[in-house]
């Protein structure tokens, strides 16, 4: 059983986003099999799984959510081989899959010299957000706004600690925070929008991972109507649990076949220009990502 800190041992972030990159590839590729996750009890309750079809290897993560409880998401990831298995945290392997999945997202869509970085959120994937987006951008400013000053506060704290390099302080507010950023991550279970369509640069590129349900959304839908492109993990899972992408469709504004798959962008890159928005609601394909290489890892130490 691989703990947290294994986690991170064996797969660091540059790793870990060119990891995802590719499995998106093979995925447009239709080199996997992966089934609709699977939710219970109120979504709070998942289970993720694919399999990599040249390889035949397979990962199964579940997780269980229990607001107030602390730690509130418990789970485990277990990665099958011919060979045997490796099982892992799986809450660590999904915060840094889903740092990497914008990685990955930042580096196709975001302007090549982008160094101002806009945080939305401050709970648990909210520092692989900025790490992934270190890992491909020149990062030189991070803006954090979080409804708790205090918990916003200690992020920063831990941010400047890791990054000493870059600038790094609170908004008073969400509109503060995006005012003039190049790249912006959005990581709260808003249910509401974060900030106008208004209160972005006309140049920008906004990645959205908090939300994975209908009732959720971070982003207005007039962003999603007006974006140069709007590139998703997956069409049909964004149409089941994005609940900006749902609002956007249902109303009117935004067409399913102007929406754009990630794999598909990586193979044909879209021309990009004034903002660009990537929205995830996470598959199982990047737990497969992060866990073949924990399974290589395993495999280096014998």
């Amino acid at each position: 059983m691989l703990d947290a800190d294994d986690v991170r041992r064996a797969v660091p972030m540059p790793a870990a986003v060119e990891a995802v990159r590719e499995a998106f590839l093979d995925l447009a590729a239709g080199r996997f099999v992966v089934p609709q996750r699977l939710s219970f009890a109120g979504a709070t309750t998942l289970v993720m799984t694919a399999c990599h079809t040249p390889t035949s290897t397979t990962v199964v993560k579940t997780l269980n959510l229990a607001p107030g409880r602390t730690p509130m998401i418990l789970g485990t990831l277990v990665w099958n081989t011919a060979d045997g298995q490796v099982v892992a945290d799986a809450v660590e392997v999904t915060t840094l899959r889903t740092g990497a999945v914008s990685g990955v997202a930042t580096d196709l869509l975001a302007a090549p010299s982008a160094s101002r970085l806009a945080l939305l959120g401050t709970g648990a994937q909210a520092a692989d957000q900025v790490r992934a987006v270190a890992a491909v951008r020149p990062v030189r400013r991070v803006t954090v706004f979080g409804r708790d000053g205090l918990r916003a506060q200690a992020l920063v704290d831990r941010l400047r600690a890791e990054f000493p390099e870059v600038a790094v302080r609170v908004a008073s507010s969400a509109p503060d925070a995006v005012s003039d950023a190049e790249i912006v991550c959005c990581a709260t279970s808003s249910r509401t929008p974060l900030f106008a369509v208004d209160d972005l640069p006309d140049r920008v590129h906004v990645n959205a991972i908090g939300s994975y349900l209908p009732s959720m959304r971070e982003l207005p839908a007039e962003l999603l109507a007006t974006a140069g492109c709007v590139v998703v993990d997956q069409i049909d899972a964004a149409l089941e649990e994005a609940g900006e992408v749902i609002h956007a469709v249902e109303s009117g504004l935004l067409e399913r076949g102007e929406l754009i798959e990630l794999g598909s962008a990586l193979r044909t890159p879209p021309a990009v220009g004034g903002r660009t928005v990537f929205k995830s609601v996470g598959l199982a394909v990047q737990d497969w990502a992060v866990a073949r290489l924990l399974g290589e890892a395993a495999a280096r130490r014998g």
